[in-house]
């Protein structure tokens, strides 16, 4: 009988994790998350992890395996979820994927590799030396020329991976376009949506009570131990916001504002992401349930 796999993503907001430890009580299922920020340590609250005592209940993987100053990319998360899914069926348990990050899901789904290309170290010094006399975004736009979908994915100060994506655009990034992972599995894959004034409305009613649990103190201490501009981790919304104003070049109130106008930014390109995704169901958070349920509740 071939084993079954739930992968569900969707926009900010959207009420897709609350989904999946509901499924996962239910189901005898456990969590794999497919977030690139709730995968580092001490970004808590602006990654917007599940409760301790939720985790407690509901076996939870792939959140808080790196620190805050390590690198990680699309290329590990698909290895370490693949690892995952497997020790999960290993102990009669359903994996239920669950997040955001849809460059992750869509790794999963269509076969991604990203990095396997051998450094161009000379291109790369070049590429430095333009940005020490140009400026970072100088650089940045080098990249949104070339692939103005890849630029919106990374800060134009987190010049290391700029400059790798500018790389990989001029030697060839390999893209794999098979579906080995999940053609292992019988799998369901939704993407939930919702209307745009509903999102956006639980977008400022997510920040401001990450505000409240004490998100600027949270990316101050991260600051405090080290975390700089081009710390990977901090290049994530919600983190990279605060920089400017800890320097005293903008107010808290245009920080906040920025974190929503970010977010809501993202979601546009969450809702993208979907739509490329093959046997993607896109559905409202209730059908969505009950399209899953229907999946797993079938025997064939």
């Amino acid at each position: 009988m071939t084993k079954k796999l739930v992968i569900i993503t969707g926009l900010t907001g959207s009420g897709k994790s609350g989904l999946a430890v509901k499924l996962a009580k239910e189901f005898n299922g456990e969590i794999i998350s497919a977030d690139s920020v709730q995968i580092y340590r001490g970004l808590n609250i602006g990654s917007a992890k599940e409760d301790k005592e939720v985790m407690k209940q509901i076996p939870h993987h792939l959140i808080d395996i790196k620190n805050f100053d390590e690198n990680y990319n699309v290329g590990e998360f698909v290895e370490d979820c693949k690892k995952a899914v497997e020790d999960v069926i290993s102990r009669n348990k359903l994996p239920i994927i669950v997040g955001g990050t849809g460059l992750y899901v869509k790794a999963l789904v269509n076969g991604y590799s990203l990095g396997d290309k051998k450094a161009d170290l000379e291109y790369r010094a070049e590429l430095t030396e333009i940005a020490q006399k140009n400026g970072n975004e100088f650089v940045w736009n080098m990249l949104n020329e070339l692939n103005p979908d890849k630029a919106k994915t990374v800060h134009f100060n987190n010049l290391k991976r700029v400059i790798r994506y500018i790389e990989l655009e001029k030697n060839g990034a390999e893209v794999l376009n098979n579906d080995t992972f999940i053609n292992d599995y019988q799998v369901c894959i939704v993407g939930i949506v919702a209307e745009r004034e509903y999102i956006y409305s639980r977008i400022n009613q997510r920040v401001d009570i990450m505000l409240n649990m004490g998100l600027e103190q949270e990316v101050k201490a991260l600051i405090d131990n080290g975390a700089t501009r081009e710390t990977q981790s901090l290049n994530s919304i919600g983190y990279r916001e605060w920089f400017d104003y800890f320097e005293g070049k903008q107010s808290k109130e245009n920080t906040i504002d920025l974190i929503k106008q970010h977010t809501r930014n993202y979601c546009k390109r969450q809702l993208t992401f979907m739509k490329t995704m093959p046997k993607i169901k896109m559905e409202t958070l209730q059908n969505a349930e009950v399209v899953i349920k229907e999946f797993l509740n079938d025997n064939n």
